[in-house]
């Protein structure tokens, strides 16, 4: 047997880094046919609480923001849309504090959003994390560790997956003149 394997099994598999490869490991497509009740857009909360305001006279100061999140009536989901806006992303956790399986929380995400629930947890984790990029100068493993990416490898990787740029290379693109300061944690 060759150094990669030579069995039926290898011809079904690609030698290529998990993440890189474009193919999402045990990914089965599914479908609402029904328009999705909520757009991940309403549901996303970013992890900023002021935002930077000048008066008249050109002093600057923090007003805190309102929150404009779509409340949607369903207790058990807005708990967990606010779970995942304070940085926590641990499904079974979020589950087993309410009784639930996993995949009952992932089955509610996918019926009222349309997205998988790994996808939809995924989705808030790189929006958090190109906000941090974008609007402070935290140091990449502090935003990998607040958005619940971990390391800096899976940031690395992730935004490599989501945007074909490293995060480093993210913020410079994303970041325009005044960026830095204009929002606070």
């Amino acid at each position: 047997m060759g150094r990669y394997g030579s069995g039926n099994a290898w011809k079904h598999r690609q030698y290529r880094p998990h993440g890189l490869s474009g193919i999402p490991r045990n990914y089965t497509k599914r479908e609402l046919k029904e328009e999705p009740q909520f757009k991940f857009d309403d549901l996303y909360v970013t992890p900023f609480r002021e935002r930077r305001i000048y008066s008249e006279d050109g002093v600057m100061r923090y007003v805190p923001m309102e929150r404009r999140r779509v409340m949607t009536g369903i207790r058990l989901f807005d708990a967990y849309i606010d779970y995942l806006a304070s940085g926590n992303f641990d499904a079974t956790a979020f589950a087993e504090l309410h009784g639930l399986k996993p995949t009952d929380i992932d089955s509610m995400v996918f019926v009222l959003t349309g997205m998988r629930g790994v996808d939809f947890r995924q989705k808030f984790q790189v929006r958090m994390a190109d906000e941090l990029l974008r609007y402070t100068d935290m140091p990449m493993a502090e935003v990998a560790k607040r958005t619940g990416i971990g390391s800096m490898n899976n940031l690395y990787l992730t935004f490599k997956r989501e945007f074909d740029l490293a995060p480093g290379y993210r913020r410079l693109r994303v970041r325009q003149e005044g960026d830095v300061g204009r929002f606070r944690l």
